[in-house]
């Protein structure tokens, strides 16, 4: 090629996962095997030491915020990113809404994409960007039927998929149901991965 050899742009992907939806399970196992294939390097953030029963709870929902936004600065404290050409930020719950925050004060925000899974109505609160949410429609962490979700993602330009009678996690409780949802839930993610430039 003339003489230059092609240069491979670093690409990461951190991941916020919930409280008790850690970064084994479907949502957050999958997108990671998906980044992964497009060769996007992966940062997990295990936080801990959130308080009990923080559904209903604003406090306890605040301390687990703060919990997991400062375990997050911490744990990303020796990264630089702007160092990579990509960078994804994949959040989960709770996690969304630090991802958000984390987002919205970097001075990388501006190139932060965020794909968001079932996002608390917190998150809209930080300046969004680029980003994708997936939510359901029986989700009681965002009230249900009553969900502000999709109203603050058309608000702000963000795509929305709200998937019926899903919950928090995003299933129904039918298990072919919630494996077709997680199926076009994934695809969905790769085609927003791909609209980056992988």
């Amino acid at each position: 090629m003339d003489g230059y050899r092609r240069i491979e742009m670093k690409k990461i992907a951190v991941f916020f996962p919930g409280i008790g939806y850690t970064v084994d399970k479907p949502l957050l196992y999958y997108s990671r095997r998906l980044v992964s294939a497009y060769g996007y390097e992966v940062r997990l953030l295990p936080y801990s030491g959130f308080p009990d029963k923080v559904k209903g709870d604003k406090e306890r929902m605040r301390r687990s915020f703060e919990i997991a936004r400062s375990q997050s600065r911490s744990m990303m404290a020796d990264l630089d990113l702007g160092a990579y050409g990509e960078i994804l930020f994949i959040g989960k719950s709770v996690g969304a809404v630090v991802a958000a925050a984390i987002a919205s004060e970097s001075r990388e925000k501006s190139r932060i994409r965020l794909i968001l899974y079932t996002p608390l109505e917190d998150t809209f609160s930080f300046g969004l960007g680029d980003g994708i949410v997936f939510t359901g429609s029986a989700d009681p962490w965002v009230g249900r039927e009553n969900s502000q979700i999709p109203v603050l993602c058309r608000e702000r330009g963000i795509p929305c998929y709200t998937y019926p009678d899903a919950d928090h996690s995003l299933e129904t409780g039918d298990i072919q149901t919630d494996l077709a949802h997680m199926g076009q839930i994934m695809e969905k993610t790769k085609g927003f991965i791909e609209k980056g430039g992988c």
